[in-house]
């Protein structure tokens, strides 16, 4: 009797409203999302493309940032196609586990990318304090084992909101007033208790954000005293020079995630609806798009692997 009553209780298909108060504005909103997520894209995979093709960037960072570049084009590719649908053509159906696999997706991806900006900070510290060990503790596989444990991190972490967001009963309706199904937001749908929900999703985000951003301070102070023990100033700027692509991708990642986090959890009477909705938006497609850029404009090792292939046969480079 109680599987048929939860069953009974189990959705069909959610409604995904884009932004609440917002539905005339949709396809104006839609507009630098669309250009925001061609921008991820084509940069991200000419990154990955990049990486792969110029034997001078088969590095420990470069393949790091293809990691990155990887999970940052499949996390908004997870959500911006069916939030275009939303805003261009009123498609606001999802099913009921399709509902469930782009929250794991969504979550789980973020999570990687949190992990992988941690391993970008060891790797800038292991290059700045041990140079001369670099590839030998760097090796291939040593990347592979990091890349892969991270990997698994994510998911053993983030799987459980599934399960805990499907055992909920759902008798509220259907209507979920965000453009792509977050945990919290599916969880308050229901007219269960979803304490269970909060308290893990805290956990999971102490977990995975915190450990992060510890991991990072702690790699950060180090490579900031070997830095600072240099006697040339030159030296110093150069040491430097090479963190400050991955310092810009810590801050344009994790600035929008705490916002959307607080606001969601403290903020939530304070700050209108549909900014945090765009906000949260702009916390999956930021990065994605600007990572390509900070690290194109910064490195110059990209730089001159882009003219390269751009120019290289008019230029008469090999």
């Amino acid at each position: 009797m109680s599987r048929a009553n939860s069953s009974s209780l189990t959705p069909e298909f959610f409604i995904l409203n884009g932004v609440p108060g917002l539905e005339d504005a949709h396809v104006w909103i839609s507009l630098p999302f669309c250009f925001m997520y061609m921008i991820a894209v084509v940069g991200n995979c000419g990154l990955i493309y990049l990486i792969g093709h110029e034997e001078s960037l088969h590095r420990p960072m470069y393949y790091f940032l293809a990691l990155l570049s990887f999970t940052d084009v499949t996390l908004c590719t997870t959500t911006v196609p069916n939030m275009l649908c939303i805003f261009w053509f009123n498609f606001k159906k999802i099913e009921f586990n399709s509902c469930l696999a782009q929250m794991f997706f969504v979550h789980m991806l973020t999570a990687m990318e949190s992990g992988v900006l941690m391993l970008m900070a060891l790797d800038r510290y292991v290059a700045i304090c041990y140079p001369l060990r670099y590839t030998t503790i760097l090796t291939n596989p040593v990347i592979a084992k990091a890349g892969l444990a991270t990997f698994l991190r994510s998911v053993m972490l983030i799987f459980p909101f599934t399960l805990l967001t499907k055992r909920l009963p759902y008798c509220r309706g259907t209507l979920i007033p965000h453009t792509y199904c977050d945990h919290m937001s599916v969880a308050k749908v229901s007219c269960g208790n979803a304490k269970v929900n909060a308290i893990y999703g805290l956990m999971a985000a102490l977990l995975i954000g915190v450990f992060d951003i510890c991991c990072i301070s702690v790699s950060y102070t180090m490579i900031l005293r070997a830095v600072v023990s240099l006697s040339s100033a030159d030296a110093r700027h150069k040491a430097f020079s090479t963190c400050t692509s991955h310092i810009c991708a810590i801050v344009i990642t994790y600035v929008p995630a705490f916002f959307t986090f607080f606001t969601h959890r403290f903020g939530g009477h304070t700050i209108p609806h549909h900014i945090h909705i765009i906000v949260a938006n702009l916390y999956l497609l930021l990065p994605p798009t600007m990572n390509p850029i900070v690290y194109g404009v910064k490195t110059k090792q990209i730089r001159e692997s882009v003219i390269k292939f751009l120019l290289g046969d008019k230029l008469g480079i090999n």
